[in-house]
């Protein structure tokens, strides 16, 4: 789930919460130029407010007023919209574009199920009918539904949860667009350093679940890292009990052995889609040989990220904590990318 998914939905949790009725919009397919992907969703409430954004600002004042009339009574519907060249140029585009967006009503009874996915860490697909409106959550390996006696639709969902890309399905006759959910991606740091704190900072816009984990619970306190969920653990027996999964990212920065290599040793064993630590060449090398002596092999090596962070010069804390995202999230995209 992507950083703009995340704070829709957790809107849409106070809204519903507030009593209020929401309509939610999203990209399901483009030509030409696009403000936004694929995928890009918009949430709007019965009184007025919105979050989230189709378009940039090209038709977020039609697609409003559209909500208006559905939550009034009005049927789900796909609106199409063309974007003109002078306001693609407003947005930052080289030339006009085609943008349909499929705008129905979230009921509480969706709503509630998307947040229990989440809150498990569970992958689903929210499905939607462009014809007959009817929306509904998906899980591999289901049966049933709106994709009943449809095996080209069943495979044409798994491989865009497989690929991890949004995607609209035109078999069969219909048209199901196809919303990965996934679970938050998760950033795990080991060693709560200054250069934790700046990192912690600096990830927030990205959407990333942060977690610190550090025994020493003069390091890992609420006042210095106030959105992380901390751990007073040792790093393998934290890692363990956290379940790193493809959507984790881990990243070593206590620099002390003690702490440093046992979280490497569970990294390297685990699902993480990113692993790097923090040290010098000469550091790392003596590390790489240690790793060996513990039984993990030089394939398993490669994914290890160090001096971690891109190499862009970075000389500052903040640059370091730069350099630190930029690669994970270089290492996310070609992996996605890779998959599709």
């Amino acid at each position: 789930m992507s950083s703009d998914a995340e704070s829709v939905l957790d809107q849409a949790e106070a809204w519903w919460d507030a009593g209020q009725r929401l309509a939610w919009a999203t990209v399901v397919s483009t030509w030409r130029s696009s403000p936004r992907p694929i995928g890009s969703q918009m949430l709007i409430a019965a009184d007025g407010q919105f979050a989230g954004s189709v378009s940039g600002g090209c038709v977020e004042g039609a697609v409003i007023e559209a909500a208006g009339a559905l939550l009034r009574g009005g049927a789900p519907r796909t609106l199409s919209y063309g974007v003109s060249t002078e306001s693609a140029w407003e947005v930052g585009l080289p030339c006009g574009g085609k943008i349909e967006i499929f705008l129905a009503e979230l009921p509480g009874t969706l709503l509630q199920e998307l947040l229990r996915a989440r809150r498990a860490r569970g992958t689903v697909a929210c499905l939607s009918d462009l014809t007959s409106g009817t929306q509904e959550l998906w899980q591999a390996g289901g049966a049933g539904g709106l994709l009943a006696g449809s095996p080209a639709l069943v495979a044409g969902v798994e491989q865009a949860l497989r690929d991890e890309q949004d995607r609209l399905l035109e078999l069969d006759g219909r048209r199901i667009f196809v919303r990965q959910l996934a679970a938050p991606l998760r950033l795990v740091v080991v060693g709560a350093v200054h250069l934790t704190q700046v990192l912690a900072q600096l990830s927030q816009p990205f959407g990333f679940e942060l977690v610190v984990i550090d025994p020493r619970t003069a390091f890992a306190t609420p006042e210095r890292f106030p959105s992380a969920r901390l751990i007073h653990a040792w790093p393998d027996v934290a890692l363990q009990q956290l379940g790193l999964d493809r959507r984790s990212a881990v990243v070593v920065l206590s620099h002390d052995p003690k702490l440093d290599e046992p979280a490497l040793l569970a990294a390297l064993r685990s699902d993480c889609f990113y692993l790097g630590a923090l040290g010098s060449q000469r550091t790392q090398q003596a590390r790489r040989r240690r790793l060996l002596d513990e039984g993990i092999s030089e394939a398993a090596l490669e994914r290890l990220h160090g001096p971690v962070g891109l190499d862009i010069g970075a000389l500052t804390t903040p640059e370091i904590a730069v350099a630190i995202l930029a690669q994970i999230i270089q290492v996310r995209r070609r992996r996605v990318e890779a998959q599709a």
